[in-house]
């Protein structure tokens, strides 16, 4: 199983962003599972560009939520003053 990144989701269809090169997969968002949203993270089996099998990548989706909201806290902790 490889990771994969839900992108963004499109009427019924989700774009998701799989391995490591971040190749391009469409899918029927009801192919996927319960609580699929953007920048949720995934444990995929793709062959060629059909989804066999997804389930949630809990952890992972936690880990980079936390280190972004870690980045985002520094860039406005680091934001000049408006008068």
């Amino acid at each position: 199983m490889e990771k994969a990144v839900v992108d963004r989701i499109e009427g019924e269809l989700a774009v998701l962003l799989v391995g490591d090169e971040e190749r391009e997969v469409v899918v029927a968002l009801r192919d996927l599972p319960p609580g699929s949203e953007p920048g949720v993270w995934l444990k995929v089996s793709v062959e060629g560009d059909r989804l066999r099998e997804a389930e949630v990548d809990r952890e992972t989706t936690r880990a980079k939520r936390s280190r972004v909201q870690g980045k985002m806290a520094r860039l406005l902790g680091k934001r000049p003053k408006q008068p």
